[in-house]
């Protein structure tokens, strides 16, 4: 399953994903991965969630990020889920990314049995219909 957070600026989502890692860590069974684009919430994230700062990897666009999302599922095969935090703000994600990386993810997803959480920088009115049920709008 993977899930687009959305909201204007201020919204709540980066809270959001926050209290949400850290609930599913004190709840779930498997890995919690934060990503994020610093180490800012290093201190509030339940020290047992794994905290990614993406730009580390060199993320610029839509493939470097499946590819950075596909290497870290690789890597945990107890990963239960994937917090993505700001990538908007290392990259340029389109409307169109979103729906690429929703097919290619819901793949992964289901095979690897992880949900994904990804932060973006849109709103509901803003998203096709094809997509508004991926959708959280903050």
């Amino acid at each position: 399953m993977v899930k687009f957070i959305l909201g204007s600026k201020g919204s709540g989502k980066t809270k959001w994903l926050i209290d949400n890692a850290n609930k599913d860590m004190k709840e779930g069974n498997g890995n919690i991965a934060f990503i994020d684009v610093d180490d800012d919430h290093i201190f509030t994230l339940d020290y047992n969630v794994r905290l990614i700062n993406a730009m580390e990897f060199n993320i610029v666009n839509i493939e470097t990020f499946y590819g950075f999302l596909c290497g870290i599922m690789g890597m945990d095969y107890d990963l239960e889920k994937i917090y993505v935090d700001g990538i908007y703000k290392i990259m340029n994600l389109e409307i169109k990314d979103l729906e690429c990386l929703l097919n290619n993810l819901n793949e992964l997803s289901d095979k690897f049995d992880t949900e994904l959480y990804i932060n973006v920088d849109y709103q509901l009115k803003d998203i096709p219909e094809n997509l508004k049920e991926c959708c959280i709008e903050l």
